[in-house]
């Protein structure tokens, strides 16, 4: 069967529908509603920076939990948690935040709704690592990411490109969790009776105690902790940029609403394609090698040319952003093997080591815009941007710590990542429940 053949689990196809249609509707607003919230409430760029920064804060933690919540509750029900969370919150945004332009409750409603979409999409993630066959788990789980980012933020920006001239962009947020229910309900409805949903962990094991294995990695394994770092690093300029870029690009320098949302298109759509080069990449000439000169080398180098090429050449030369764009996009995908390489530092607590990793990657949607809400106001746009220039040089610095156990040890020549061998394909790791604590 052509599934099979492709690594996709068929008992679960409908749960990857929804998650790309629920993550289309979370990615809807990426490209717009700093600048809205700024000018429907908020009152400034940074303030509305803060209500970004509130709902990072809810995506970090929910990243981190979902996996303990998933094991305890089992993940069907922590999908259904994730996406009442969502959809009663983004109402309650919409209606008495946004649409009474007040900031008190735009914090509060906007921050609690940063709780939902990991919950939802992370519980599924769990769900897929224990029904999926351990021979084809790696591609299985790459398919899971293919979803979540090519709705956030691919066609969630391409969505709104298309909708915000007929609706407007409060309708267009409105949308936005039509999507959500829709996505919610094909998962969830879908693979309702599908194996896996129910609770993964013994009957005697507490939330506490799944909890606890996530935080004692940081002793046991301090350098999974800086991978933990690293992967912050990878995506929070991308979180942060849209703080700021929107309103410039679109004001500033002339694009237009319409042509930013493509551009934005265009950048994620870039990186879904280069997720794949990078990975058989990595293979060849190692995952830390990937990582520090593809990925943040790379990111440092484009996202100084996206910020700064289209400001200084204006409207104009719109085919030039879409190049810059396309760079950040294709080298965000050399920070993919960190995936692989964390969990393998710490091979008897792979869970755990996954735990941090799920707790970067919300981790940034928090990082990013504190600190473009900090440094704005004190050195500008472009100020910001070398502050991430600086960031992804840190991160390849950072990078080199990460190593194997049997390169720390003594390196075998016959083990992945050994010098002289390429190391072994994310799917050839032994399998990881990528969430458990």
């Amino acid at each position: 069967m052509l599934l099979d053949r492709i690594g996709l689990p068929k008992t679960l196809v409908l749960g990857y529908i929804g998650v790309l249609l629920f993550m289309i509707g979370d990615g809807v607003e990426s490209g717009f509603i700093a600048p809205y919230m700024a000018d429907h409430g908020a009152g400034s760029d940074v303030r509305a920076g803060y209500v970004i920064t509130a709902y990072g804060i809810a995506v970090m933690l929910a990243s981190w939990f979902s996996g303990a919540l998933a094991e305890v509750w089992g993940p069907r029900r922590v999908m259904w948690t994730g996406l009442v969370i969502w959809a009663v919150f983004d109402a309650c945004y919409l209606l008495f935040a946004l649409g009474t332009e007040n900031y008190p409750l735009m914090l509060l409603f906007y921050g609690l709704r940063g709780f939902g979409y990991p919950l939802f999409a992370f519980g599924f993630l769990v769900w897929i690592t224990g029904t999926a066959p351990k021979a084809r788990l790696g591609t299985a789980v790459g398919w899971f990411y293919f979803a979540f980012t090519g709705g956030l933020p691919t066609l969630g920006s391409l969505w709104s490109s298309l909708t915000i001239p007929a609706l407007g962009k409060m309708g267009t947020l409105w949308t936005a969790l039509g999507l959500i229910l829709i996505g919610g309900a094909i998962a969830l409805v879908g693979a309702q009776r599908r194996p896996g949903g129910d609770r993964l962990a013994p009957a005697d094991v507490s939330t506490g105690e799944s909890l606890k294995n996530s935080i004692s990695i940081v002793k046991t394994h301090p350098r999974v902790l800086v991978g933990c770092v690293v992967r912050i690093i990878n995506t929070a300029p991308e979180f942060g940029m849209l703080v700021y870029l929107p309103r410039i690009f679109s004001d500033d320098v002339g694009f237009g609403t319409d042509k930013w949302l493509q551009l934005l298109a265009i950048i994620y759509g870039t990186n879904i394609f280069f997720n794949l080069i990078f990975g058989a990449v990595s293979d060849k000439i190692g995952w830390r090698t990937t990582i520090a000169s593809f990925g943040a080398l790379g990111c440092a180098i484009s996202v100084t040319l996206l910020y700064y090429v289209p400001t200084w050449l204006g409207a104009d030369y719109y085919w030039v952003a879409v190049l810059a764009g396309m760079l950040y996009g294709a080298t965000l995908a050399g920070f993919v093997p960190i995936s692989a390489l964390i969990p393998s530092m710490a091979p008897e607590n792979k869970g755990g080591a996954m735990a941090l990793l799920n707790l970067g990657a919300g981790g940034a949607t928090f990082v990013g815009p504190a600190i473009a809400s900090l440094f704005l106001p004190l050195v500008g746009a472009g100020g910001v941007t070398i502050v991430f220039l600086a960031l992804y040089l840190v991160a390849m610095v950072l990078t080199l710590f990460l190593k194997l156990p049997e390169e720390r040890g003594g390196p075998d020549p016959k083990a992945p990542g050994a010098p002289g061998r390429a190391p072994a394909a994310p799917g050839r790791v032994e399998p990881v429940k990528v969430v458990r604590p």
